[in-house]
């Protein structure tokens, strides 16, 4: 599996994050002054650590805050038919044995497959127009949801909210790498994916006070959840069309020097302080290839189908889990507020530690050993005489399975270059890591309410897999890491550039000698 540098005609494109490159003791400023000499031939205005933090500041103010409440908007719509379901849904619509699991399923087929899709013309448009396109979309989808009548109606709604929605994750994570070195963006990434924790929480206190407009309008409260968390996004959608901000190039609220700035400090990270990369590319077929030939992406997605499988089979089951405990419909909405909020702590805690140390692998690691104790604890104890040590499981499990998500999809955004290929790669990773939506969906069964063996028991084989194939990945970019450092120390910069044109560097892309993987 050695990434070998050779001569390709690909572009490149990186503003991915790179392996542990520095010398023990640099810090990332020591890598970013080193980067940055020569800026003044260049007409680039440098700044220094303060001044730099204030730039990033207002790329926060700007982006994070955004990002994170379009994925509050698209999470709640995809996961907020558990509550539907224990409001009335099921009576109303009729659903019969695996009805239910199969509305669940039907979302994550068109969802999975149109990802990779939607991160390709979201590189040939502007991101923002693209976004809001989706947004618009889906909004539309779960307001009409609302008043569907029957099994069927229900199906093919969901199946469309899965085509409007697909892409939205990937390209949001996709465009947070244009703006932010490698070991600044999984802090930020886990501020916008924390609304996929707060979502669940959210969605439960939401549903509660939803469900108290029974009757108006002649309608139920589980139509009126589906409307009214519907109709948010599609007022979204008009913001988002003028004020996501697509690319620093274009960034109104900074200034021309800051543009030039930011633009620069991307363009020299190239993991080891030396070299440049852009971030201009055109995609193209071969970038594509590239992404599909990539064997980080597939050993990356049996790391995520655990989490994709636990998430979605949780989320979609823990409600009604609740519930069966002895709560009524109201009080298991407003119980599951407590894990979403543990979860979303735990995948900051997680964020800031990883960027910290400069490692995702052992914090995948950690995670996976976490929501394995919550797995065994709800296969081991008898729910039915000890409803609050069942319930307390449930708090390890989420934590854990929330915790290493932002680790493992920069993991890859990290490792693959140029931008292109790794727009179509993350997208790829998400698409089959998604696939397991549908698993997720269907191994918690009804039938086996509430110790759910199945399901819990499939979630547990599945984090020991990717607790192996996580292991793997360390082991291979460690190597391979190593390969390169020793590659470089026979040969000086001098040298290592008249085998390499400028050009051919570039087009290296992840394969370049001067790149080191994240670890």
């Amino acid at each position: 599996m050695s990434a070998s540098p050779e001569k390709t005609a690909t572009e490149h494109v990186d503003c991915s994050d790179g392996g542990k490159d520095e010398k023990p003791g640099s810090s990332e400023m020591d890598l970013e002054k080193k980067a940055l000499s020569g800026t003044e031939e260049e007409g680039i205005v440098e700044y220094d650590e303060s001044e730099t933090r204030k730039i990033l500041k207002k790329i926060d103010y700007r982006l994070v805050p955004f990002l994170s409440i379009l994925y509050l908007a698209s999470f709640l719509d995809r996961s907020n038919l558990a509550n539907a379901e224990i409001a009335g849904m099921e009576q109303d619509l009729n659903l019969q044995g695996q009805d239910y699991n199969v509305a669940l399923t039907i979302f994550f087929v068109s969802y999975a497959l149109l990802e990779v899709p939607s991160n390709i013309i979201l590189k040939m448009m502007r991101p923002s127009h693209w976004v809001a396109i989706m947004m618009f979309g889906w909004g539309l989808v779960m307001t009409l949801m609302g008043i569907v009548k029957s099994y069927e109606g229900l199906v093919v709604a969901r199946f469309f909210l899965g085509v409007a929605e697909a892409g939205f994750f990937p390209a949001a994570s996709y465009l947070l790498t244009l703006w932010y070195k490698r070991y600044e963006i999984q802090k930020r990434m886990a501020v916008f994916y924390t609304a996929c924790s707060l979502a669940g929480a959210f969605s439960g206190l939401l549903a509660y006070a939803i469900e108290k407009m029974q009757g108006i309008a002649g309608l139920n409260g589980w139509q009126w959840i589906f409307i009214i968390e519907g109709l948010y996004p599609v007022v979204c959608a008009v913001f988002v069309w003028f004020l996501l901000p697509d690319q620093p190039e274009t960034a109104s609220f900074l200034t021309q020097p800051e543009r030039d700035f930011v633009i620069h400090r991307l363009s020299t990270e190239t993991g080891s302080g030396t070299g440049k990369v852009t971030n201009s590319d055109r995609i193209q077929w071969r970038h594509i290839k590239d992404a599909f030939l990539e064997w980080k992406v597939w050993l990356a997605m049996i790391i995520y189908s655990a989490v994709s499988i636990g998430i979605y089979g949780f989320t979609s089951t823990v409600p009604i889990a609740v519930k069966q405990l002895g709560y009524s419909s109201a009080d298991a909405q407003l119980m599951t507020i407590p894990v979403y909020v543990a979860a979303m702590c735990g995948v900051l805690v997680f964020a800031w530690w990883s960027d910290y140390v400069r490692e995702r692998s052992r914090f995948i690691l950690a995670g996976f050993v976490i929501a394995s104790i919550g797995f065994i604890g709800q296969l081991a104890i008898p729910h039915t005489r000890l409803e609050g040590v069942t319930y307390f499981f449930l708090f390890p499990i989420a934590i854990g399975l929330y915790s290493p998500y932002v680790c493992i999809v920069c993991l890859v955004a990290n490792n693959l270059a140029p931008s292109s290929k790794r727009a179509v790669g993350m997208a790829l990773l998400v698409t089959v890591g998604n696939l397991g939506g549908i698993c997720g969906s269907n191994i918690f069964m009804s039938k086996q309410a509430p110790k759910y063996p199945v399901g819990y028991g499939v979630c547990l084989g599945v984090l020991v897999c990717s607790m192996a194939a996580t292991l793997a990945m360390r082991y291979f970019l460690k190597k391979e890491n190593q390969r390169r450092d020793d590659f470089m120390a026979g040969r000086t910069l001098e040298e290592v550039r008249a085998e390499y044109t400028e050009e051919e560097l570039l087009n290296l892309g992840d394969r370049s000698p001067f790149f080191r993987y994240t670890l």
